[in-house]
């Protein structure tokens, strides 16, 4: 496929924007490529500015469920750009929004809008800690969870992909409160709370390991974390940027049936617009300003045009279960077939996969921790993103990520998907 403008308009970003990109997960660079600038989207589809139509797995990371420019949201949002972009006032909406997920997610009694998962997690740790009255924070090796400077630490997604486990500019004092504990290692997070008894504020993680490709929490975890915060009396924050309202309405932890004290929700309550929020038990959340102490604020947080997009989208989901009957269906499709295939002809690969989230890894381990998700190879990965992007199939630029299916994605796509794997496969074995 040709990729002429792309390849033009990457050597002027080149000039004018950091590694040409805005974000590292748009680099081509782990592939060796030059990444696909796109011009439009609709449903199942992403057309890049040379004019290929590549079926889509990255749905804008996630939020895009209902797949990419739905009607029924694009309307939403038009009529509420005529009433104006931004005020930086309290508006009727994002009361409404508020209202909603209260009202539908059985943890969060409160909830706090802001403008990314990055600001959600930074600020959902801050008021773990003024509530608390404790200073130290535990995480996953490989959990993602934005990049401020405290959560830089054995992160995962772009960053793994990189081979940077943390980041230049941060400093020591900046991380010395944030232990790092093995996911599904009941074990490791053990031995932390009691080497540090009564100064752990809170234990954060994605209940479903999203940014180290797609790693699951084994039966017990996710309930033992449960009975070690509250044994030790510290909260626990499940980052459900990725997770939240995919896994099901209520996300991982009605999935899982667990309560997290915090949540951490991303652009997934935005149906993709630059959108976060935090929320959780009223009597932590009343320690937020300006009804607490612990100081958060954001001028544009609670954007209109964001609430109109986000609760738009909700509301179609809460209001039509099927979508996730069929997102689950779809997901065994894909996500069974190939791993059946790869069953069948004793391809060393492993495809871990939980409803419409997946990822292939080019390891004969099972992934289970950030430990096993590192032995893929990403120099297979590349050549296999390279023969996927030809065959009309986008995928994430990086061994380290997970597909996304959407209620977009019809039969045909995940069949022409499949024939795109079996090709690859079948030409790498002859």
């Amino acid at each position: 496929m040709a990729a002429e403008k792309s390849e033009r308009l990457f050597q002027r970003a080149s000039e004018c924007i950091p590694g040409g990109v805005n974000s590292p997960v748009r680099a081509y660079g782990a592939i060796g490529d030059t990444p696909r600038f796109i011009r439009e989207a609709k449903g199942s589809r992403i057309t890049d500015v040379d004019g290929n139509s590549y079926i889509d797995f990255i749905d804008s990371w996630g939020p895009c469920i209902l797949g990419h420019n739905d009607e029924r949201i694009r309307d939403v949002v038009v009529k509420a750009c005529e009433r104006g972009l931004s005020f930086g006032c309290a508006t009727e909406i994002e009361v409404e929004m508020a209202e909603f997920i209260c009202a539908h997610i059985p943890s969060i009694e409160m909830v706090r809008m802001v403008n990314s998962g990055t600001e959600a997690v930074m600020s959902a740790l801050r008021v773990a800690r003024g509530f608390t009255g404790r200073e130290k924070i535990i995480k996953f090796a490989g959990c993602y969870h934005g990049h401020s400077d405290a959560m830089l630490v054995s992160a995962g997604s772009g960053v793994m992909t990189s081979g940077v486990p943390d980041s230049a500019g941060v400093t020591p004092g900046c991380t010395k409160d944030t232990m790092t504990a093995i996911y599904n290692d009941l074990g490791s997070v053990e031995k932390l709370l009691e080497e540090h008894p009564g100064q752990v504020a809170a234990v954060i993680v994605e209940p479903v390991g999203a940014n180290m490709g797609v790693v699951l929490p084994k039966e017990g975890f996710l309930q033992g974390l449960r009975d070690l915060c509250d044994k030790h009396q510290t909260l626990l924050v499940f980052d459900e940027v990725i997770t939240g309202f995919r896994m099901g309405f209520t996300g991982a932890q009605g999935y899982y049936g667990i309560t997290p004290d915090l949540t951490t929700y991303g652009k997934i309550i935005g149906a993709g617009m630059p959108v976060g929020a935090y929320g959780g038990r009223k009597d932590i959340m009343k320690m937020v300003a300006p009804a607490g102490p612990v100081y958060q604020a954001g001028t544009l947080s609670g954007n209109p045009i964001a609430m109109a997009a986000g609760l738009a989208q909700l509301q179609i989901l809460y209001s039509e279960p099927e979508i996730y009957q069929k997102l689950s269906e779809m997901g065994e499709l894909l996500y069974g077939s190939m791993e059946d295939f790869l069953k069948e002809k004793q391809i060393p690969c492993q495809i871990n996969h939980i409803q419409s989230l997946g990822c292939l890894f080019f390891t004969e381990n099972r992934v289970t921790d950030y430990a096993s998700a590192k032995t893929a190879d990403t120099a297979q990965y590349a050549v296999y993103f390279k023969h996927m992007l030809k065959s009309g199939i986008h995928l994430a630029p990086a061994q380290f990520e997970a597909m996304f299916l959407s209620a977009a994605h019809t039969k045909e796509d995940v069949d022409d998907t499949l024939k795109a794997v079996k090709a690859y496969f079948n030409s790498v074995k002859s």
